[in-house]
Order: C-alpha cells, then sequence, then structure tokens
C-alpha cells in the first residue's frame, strides 16, 4: 500500500513508474504521509475515514506536508479544513524547493534527488508540454532603467509601477537558484542564498508567508531588489497579459532557470513559455567599442560580436532579443538603445 501510494502520487504528476520522482517523493515525506496525500483531495475528517488512520494524526501529518511545500489548503490558508496535492509537477519543484526553512548543505540530498529528475525526465516533459499551450503562461517584463524616459511606457510594463500596484508582497528563495547553489553549480548572475529573489504577490505572498517559507517585505524593499536584480542582469517575468495582479514574478538567469534550461538543452522553444516584451535593443555600431558586457549580460543568446574593420562590434539578433533591457543597462558608451517595436496593443487585455 505504501509503495503504491508514492507510485500513484507519481502518477498524479504525470510521471508514471518515474523511479526518479519516487525517489523525491520518498525523501520529502513519510510512508504513512505518502497514503494520506494520496487520499487528497478531502478534509482530516474525510482523509482519516479512507485510510483508517486517526484524525488527529491525520491532521497533524498534512500540517508538515503544507508546511514542506507537498500539500496545499483548499479555500482558508489560516483555517486549513481542507487539502489536495500538487496539481502538477511545476507546483511541487517550486513549492518543495522554494523555501527559506532549507539550507542548501543540509538539505544537499533533497535538492540532488530533484536535479536528477529534472535533468532526466521533468525539462524533456516541460518541452513536450510547452507545445500543446495554447499561448505562452508569462511574459518578460522590461528592466526598468532600460525604459525609464521612453515614450507611451503603460503600467504594466513597469515593473516599478506593478510593484506599487501590490497590497501585499513576500520574497522566497528562487527553487532553481537554490538547487543549483546545493549541487554546486552556482549561477554565474547572483547568490541566491546571500539575497533571494523570487517576487510572490497578493495570494502567492499569503501563501508563502503562512508557510514561512518566504518572508514579507515593503514596498521599499521589492524596489531595491528589483534595482538589485536587474544590476545582476535578472530577466523579470510577468503576466502574459496587462494584468499587474499575478502570483509571481520570477526573477530570470538563463543558466538555472527550470524553462530557460529546459527549454534550452531540449530543443525547445522559450517563446512557448515567455513571451517578448514589446520592446527590443539595438546597437550603434559606431558607438560600441566593443567591450563585451551586453554579450555577457544577455540571457536570450541574442547579441554576437561581429567584425568591424579593426574591432569586433555588438550585433543584436532581433529574432532571439525578448526585450528584457538588462543589456543596455551596461552599455557604457551608450551605443545599446531600447525602443518599442510595437504598440501598447501587442499586450493583449486581461481576460474577465
Amino acid at each position: 500500500m505504501t509503495v503504491q501510494a508514492y507510485e500513484k502520487l507519481a502518477e498524479k504528476m504525470g510521471f508514471s513508474d518515474s523511479k526518479r520522482l519516487i525517489a523525491v517523493l520518498e525523501h520529502s515525506m513519510s510512508s504513512e504521509q505518502a497514503v494520506i496525500a494520496d487520499a487528497l483531495p478531502g478534509s482530516p475528517a474525510e482523509v482519516a475515514e479512507k485510510t483508517g488512520v486517526a484524525v488527529e494524526t491525520v491532521k497533524a501529518e498534512l500540517e508538515d506536508l503544507f508546511f514542506k511545500g507537498v500539500v496545499f489548503p483548499r479555500g482558508s490558508l489560516d483555517k486549513r479544513e481542507n487539502y489536495r496535492f500538487a496539481r502538477e509537477i511545476i507546483q511541487l519543484h517550486d513549492a518543495v524547493q522554494a523555501s527559506g526553512q532549507l539550507d542548501p548543505k543540509k538539505d544537499k540530498r533533497l535538492f540532488e534527488l530533484w536535479h536528477d529528475f529534472c535533468i532526466n525526465e521533468m525539462y524533456p516533459h516541460l518541452v513536450h508540454f510547452s507545445k500543446a499551450l495554447p499561448q505562452a503562461p508569462a511574459r518578460v517584463i522590461p528592466a526598468y532603467e532600460a525604459i525609464k524616459g521612453l515614450p507611451d511606457v503603460q503600467p504594466w510594463e513597469n515593473f516599478k509601477e506593478i510593484l506599487k500596484a501590490q497590497s501585499l508582497i513576500a520574497v522566497t528563495p528562487c527553487s532553481c537558484r537554490f538547487r543549483t547553489t546545493a549541487i554546486e553549480e552556482h549561477c554565474d548572475y547572483c547568490d541566491e542564498v546571500g539575497e533571494w529573489k523570487c517576487i510572490q504577490f497578493g495570494k502567492g505572498a499569503q501563501y508563502v508567508i503562512e508557510r514561512g517559507s518566504g518572508r514579507q517585505i515593503s514596498l521599499d524593499e521589492a524596489l531595491k531588489l528589483a534595482d538589485k536584480a536587474e544590476e545582476e542582469a535578472l530577466v523579470h517575468i510577468g503576466a502574459y497579459d496587462n494584468n499587474m495582479h499575478f502570483n509571481t514574478s520570477c526573477q530570470c538567469c538563463k543558466d538555472c532557470c527550470e524553462m530557460f534550461v529546459a527549454m534550452n538543452e531540449n530543443d525547445g522553444d522559450l517563446s512557448r513559455i515567455y513571451a517578448k516584451s514589446r520592446f527590443a535593443a539595438f546597437v550603434a555600431e559606431e558607438d560600441c567599442n566593443g567591450c563585451q558586457n551586453c554579450l555577457e549580460r544577455c540571457q536570450f543568446d541574442a547579441i554576437d560580436m561581429v567584425r568591424s574593420g579593426k574591432k569586433y562590434k555588438a550585433v543584436v539578433d532581433l529574432e532571439k532579443c525578448y526585450g528584457c533591457g538588462v543589456c543596455v543597462l551596461k552599455c557604457d558608451t551608450g551605443a545599446l538603445t531600447f525602443k518599442a517595436i510595437h504598440p501598447p496593443e501587442y499586450i493583449p487585455a486581461k481576460k474577465g
């Protein structure tokens, strides 16, 4: 029954007979907890009836699984009278690993198991999954410092305005960079252990605060965090449409982010996951001194150095450019500029 519970949970995530995911689940919960999780959705009383486990024991185990990021309350976050298992593998991946309660050194084995599963099974799965999406679920939000002063910038593409629109903001460690740190494949762009970068809004913020996996931050702290992310060449991710109220804004990098790595290493198309902003970077060749700062900062491999006379000059491939703007921020000569290449209507209106 216990072994079957782990297998059934893996099957619910779309990975039947995955020994790697079962190993992750075995590390994340006890055999009794697996049986309880498999009996969800339901209230503690309903789970107790299904499993034969005492109600008080079920309550305690569900609470523990909630704090581990394995199960999720349905309805009230603070009362937690009803629970469900993760809806899909990305939710489980992020909730379990993006927790300030974890220590990349002490919890290294958990992260190693996740890494093995991600590289060999989850990432190829994400490529297959992305091909069936009707549209990208998220969009790149340009760096504020790149769009500052440009005409006709809309509030939903101004990351500072997005932050100001939130009633509750929290921050957690990035699940991806926490894992790469734990397995000693450290990020080339930032230190996630030293400063968390994954920003949560609204219900997302309430969830991580209640769990203790993240902490509430002020608007001023969030604005400073956004500035730091841009300084470190991280890419703001937001809603696909012009909605300013979404749950999570990842600050992505190409060497760690699950979506970047999954698509780039498995012949996927990142635009199936992250839509482009309506901006792009342009180079004035005569002003480029060939410093290569932009080349190193570009998360989309959209910049190349091409020989022009005696020097190599930066060239932007507009097909690959996602309009994040982080390259522009460190162009000391001003050769790189940022321009809108689509009208505001390019970003669809929020539905409903």
